[in-house]
């Protein structure tokens, strides 16, 4: 049964949101979506965004796969004109699991593939692909690297959860030895080899990935850290701008983007009943960005505001909008109705989530005006999420609409958007986290499981759910009844 999301007419929504004193907005006016807009020297034509979703579906070497062609098929098929491609790394220890995209001369077949492949869907669908815009995003999964962690900092509040040894279940602490200056160093001239292999396949921008986390969000709160990369503010920025101006300086005609987090959030663990509940923590808490050390459940958007700012001075073009940590702060990240396969039940109305994902988005979008901004946390809205973006676009919170997790479920929303229909009741995620729980599921001969829809994509991902429940894989949220291949 659900939870939460029980709104069958925009009004119960309005009604509700109302209820629970939060500022959302919803407009019926959804023809705001349809409009183009200029990212740099390039037209986009709507405001309707694929966020950058891991299908953790490429080959043990990080090549390109055959579900990975078929997602970015559809993606281009669906009619957004703006597809953040997903995070590829630049180095092999870099990856967040065995089967991540990795950006290499051998692998670079199979990311011209994507491109193409996207691109001639669109067109067969569209009849012009002179207004879409593909990118990709580059990262090093620090911390959450695989099958190494690689810490940029000691954190008292994410060591005790980073497993060193899953042998012994030793975790991470004060001794364990930091990420050196001389690796990072070394490191953006990988990002700068990516980018210009993402160049010239095709990728019409390439993303400096700086959320959730991973190393380059974890610089950016690496206020202990000795050394360049940590301390004052000028340090834990150091290395992006450095990326960023060796990538304009070396492929001027590339755009760059990045999918930035502005607000980390408190990690929480299950609590009674499985409710989530923050970990104990010491005012000031150093080690969270966009977040107040006094009081870290409040957001702080003065550094990300002026990190924007000088991104925008070195030539980034476009910003994406996230925030929190999808292994220590789900809630954040990705308000859901049920809770993903490792994590704890909702602390909050999920709606809380949605809302600070739009009011956050909106103060930065206000601060910087100059750079349009992909806003993110519309998932959980279900058949309603065009109603918030059209309002949030309307209302220059953000310039596109995000959408990750239902774009898995529901590649097309953006023709029912066109053609004027709702979208498909039997394909809109309503955030059972089975996506999550595939991507947590290691147990088969390449270490990882593809990751998709299986309740809304059956024939494809039933088959592979079904094969991740044998093994071990634990139950997601029930969609109605049991998932099949059927």
């Amino acid at each position: 049964m659900p939870r939460f999301f029980k709104y069958k007419v925009l009004e119960d929504l309005r009604r509700d949101a109302e209820r629970l004193g939060l500022d959302l907005e919803f407009s019926e006016d959804l023809s705001p979506l349809l409009r183009d807009l200029v990212v740099g020297t390039r037209r986009v034509g709507n405001r309707l965004c694929i966020q950058p979703m891991e299908g953790c579906d490429g080959t043990p070497g990080g090549a390109a796969d055959e579900l990975t062609f078929r997602r970015y098929r559809r993606f281009g098929d669906g009619g957004a004109k703006l597809i953040w491609g997903e995070a590829a790394a630049v180095v092999p220890e870099g990856r967040a699991n065995p089967r991540q995209l990795l950006v290499n001369e051998a692998n670079a077949s199979g990311l011209a593939r994507i491109v193409t492949e996207c691109r001639e869907a669109h067109r067969r669908a569209w009849g012009d692909d002179g207004d879409l815009m593909i990118g990709l995003q580059l990262t090093h999964s620090g911390r959450y690297s695989t099958p190494r962690p690689m810490l940029a900092q000691h954190d008292p509040l994410l060591d005790p959860r980073t497993i060193l040894d899953k042998a012994t279940g030793r975790t991470a602490g004060p001794d364990d030895p930091l990420i050196d200056d001389d690796y990072l160093d070394r490191l953006q001239d990988h990002y700068v080899a990516a980018a210009k292999i993402a160049a010239r396949v095709g990728f019409d921008f390439v993303d400096i990935k700086q959320c959730h986390k991973y190393l380059l969000c974890e610089l950016l709160s690496a206020r202990e850290r000795p050394g360049k990369y940590g301390g004052p503010l000028e340090n834990r920025t150091r290395f992006v701008r450095e990326v960023v101006a060796k990538v304009r300086s070396e492929i001027p005609g590339l755009m760059l983007a990045t999918r930035l987090n502005v607000y980390d959030g408190l990690p929480h663990v299950p609590g009674p009943h499985k409710n989530g509940v923050p970990v104990p923590f010491h005012v000031p808490v150093q080690t969270i960005w966009g977040g107040s050390p006094r009081d870290p459940f409040l957001p702080d958007l003065s550094e990300p505001i002026e990190l924007v700012r000088e991104l925008r001075r070195l030539g980034v073009a476009l910003v994406n909008v996230s925030m929190g940590n999808p292994y220590a702060v789900a809630h954040v990240i990705r308000p859901f109705e049920y809770a993903p396969v490792d994590m704890y039940e909702a602390p909050e109305h999920p709606m809380h989530g949605v809302a600070r994902h739009f009011k956050l988005c909106g103060e930065l979008q206000a601060a910087v005006p100059e750079v349009p901004m992909v806003g993110s946390g519309y998932s959980w809205l279900q058949a309603f999420l065009f109603h918030a973006g059209a309002a949030n676009v309307t209302e220059g919170r953000c310039a596109f609409v995000g959408v990750g997790r239902a774009s898995l479920s529901h590649p097309d929303f953006a023709r029912n958007l066109k053609e004027g229909r709702p979208l498909d009741p039997k394909r809109t995620c309503r955030t059972f986290s089975y996506c999550t729980a595939l991507m947590r599921a290691k147990h088969n001969d390449l270490g990882q499981f593809a990751t998709g829809c299986p309740p809304f994509d059956k024939a494809t991902y039933g088959p592979i759910w079904d094969e991740a429940r044998a093994g071990g894989a634990a139950e997601a949220g029930d969609p109605d009844g049991p998932v099949t291949s059927a």
